[in-house]
């Protein structure tokens, strides 16, 4: 017996909104399958009005409505039979996200939850990234986000240790992360990685994604320390409309790619690691999975 739903996430990051539209596909006897059906996502930006302002704007705020009232047709469209929204940073320390969200769901019905980091690592952290990496090997797990980083210790299959960051690609930006919180994320580093061996890192977010796909490795192989500093390079020798007009960057990501590539080399750096894996993972896949295992558990108490 075959039974095929479909689940969407709505993740509003700091930089960009997106929905993601996955076929839940179970068979008797068979594990069940996450098959990315949709992803839609939207550059809002919500970072740039939060770090520097401590607000969404009113544009954003319309924005947001319009994105989410777009999400709801696309999803009905579909035939979605549950979904999840979840904001991160940017609506987390906004002084008006209450607000905000209040508003969406008055307007389109769509309940969001203002998830915090920690949770938010909880979730990436739960995708099943068993599939991607080696159950004898160590890894850093680092999701780069427009509002901050999340940074998990895997040891075997089993996750270690986790922590939020406020290191983000839009706070880099606009140049809004302390000497100090750079200083903090270094010795958290080197005191949860120093006892391993060999670290490997893995890297998810939307720009290594990019560079990956850039590259032309082969899904699964990883990417050098040597390929990414000579990567981070020479995109510096490029100006920000160089990057859009020479190198087909979306001009959304022309500017955040650099001050990621700079998270995920210091990452790499401080733990050692020689390569780094990129296993096309977010948390828009975390909140699909949730969505399953949470109907799943309520359906057998």
């Amino acid at each position: 017996m075959l039974s095929i739903k479909k689940y969407a996430a709505i993740d509003i990051g700091s930089n960009a909104v997106r929905l993601l539209i996955s076929n839940i596909i179970e068979q008797k006897g068979q594990p069940v399958q996450f098959k990315k059906n949709s992803l839609v996502r939207v550059p809002i930006r919500l970072g740039a009005d939060v770090f520097i302002k401590n607000k969404i704007s009113k544009e954003n705020t319309q924005r947001i409505l319009d994105t989410m009232l777009a999400f709801k047709l696309l999803m009905k469209s579909h035939k979605v039979v549950k979904y999840k929204a979840c904001a991160t940073s940017a609506m987390r320390e906004s002084t008006n996200g209450k607000k905000v969200v209040d508003l969406v769901l008055k307007q389109t019905g769509i309940s969001i939850d203002i998830i915090e980091g920690e949770e938010e690592a909880a979730i990436i952290a739960a995708t099943d990234l068993n599939k991607f990496i080696d159950p004898n090997k160590t890894y850093l797990y680092v999701d780069v986000g427009g509002g901050s980083t999340e940074f998990t210790v895997i040891d075997r299959g089993n996750q270690v240790v986790s922590k939020s960051f406020k290191i983000g690609t839009v706070r880099l930006l606009n140049d809004m992360v302390k000497n100090e919180t750079w200083h903090e994320l270094q010795e958290w580093i080197g005191s949860q990685t120093k006892i391993y061996e060999k670290i490997d890192v893995l890297g998810s977010g939307g720009n290594i994604n990019k560079i990956f796909k850039v590259s032309g490795k082969a899904l699964g192989k990883p990417l050098s320390y040597f390929y990414m500093t000579s990567y981070y390079n020479m995109l510096q020798t490029y100006s920000y409309e160089e990057r859009i007009t020479e190198l087909s960057l979306n001009q959304d990501r022309a500017d955040v790619i650099i001050p990621a590539m700079r998270i995920y080399l210091s990452a790499m750096k401080w733990s050692h690691a020689k390569n780094i894996y990129v296993p096309k993972i977010g948390l828009a896949d975390g909140i699909i999975k949730s969505i399953y295992y949470d109907t799943v558990s309520s359906n057998t108490q």
